[in-house]
């Protein structure tokens, strides 16, 4: 596991995994066919830029809270085989295959920095930033639930 000298590390590591889940989203949509698909990933590309930004003030002195609610796992992406990323003709229903798996390896990524922080602040931190991964994931699944399970 990457070893983090100080909360600084810890935030250029996350505003850097931040930027890397954008050009991910970003290129994703590239991808999609359909305009409405394309839009969708493009809007998960600004989230995960807006997270970025997030970062940038709480390292630049701006206070942040971790929420104490649960967010909700609908498990979705544990059942599900992986798809080819490097497809050029990607299908919606295996972009949020795709999409829901990154989130799930970022969620834990996160959880595992909190449980090996050893100061409260930077475990904070990790926990947040879990939660905000947890989000994501989840409307990954609602999304899958929603348009590809209740087609089939």
């Amino acid at each position: 596991m990457k070893e983090f000298n100080s909360l600084e590390d810890i935030l250029d590591f996350a505003i850097n995994e931040e930027q890397m889940a954008a050009d991910f989203y970003t290129e994703l949509a590239g991808k999609m066919k359909h305009q409405e698909m394309k839009d969708t990933f493009e809007q998960y590309a600004l989230e995960e830029l807006g997270h970025r930004a997030k970062l940038e003030a709480i390292k630049n002195g701006k206070k942040y809270q971790v929420s104490e609610a649960k967010i909700a796992d609908l498990k979705i992406a544990d059942y599900l085989l992986d798809v080819d990323v490097d497809k050029s003709n990607i299908t919606y229903q295996e972009a949020l295959i795709l999409a829901m798996k990154k989130e799930k390896i970022a969620f834990r990524l996160y959880n595992d920095l909190a449980s090996a922080a050893t100061d409260e602040p930077s475990k904070k931190l990790f926990l947040m930033l879990a939660q905000e991964e947890a989000k994501h994931k989840l409307r990954f699944e609602v999304e899958y639930d929603n348009n590809i399970l209740t087609e089939n």
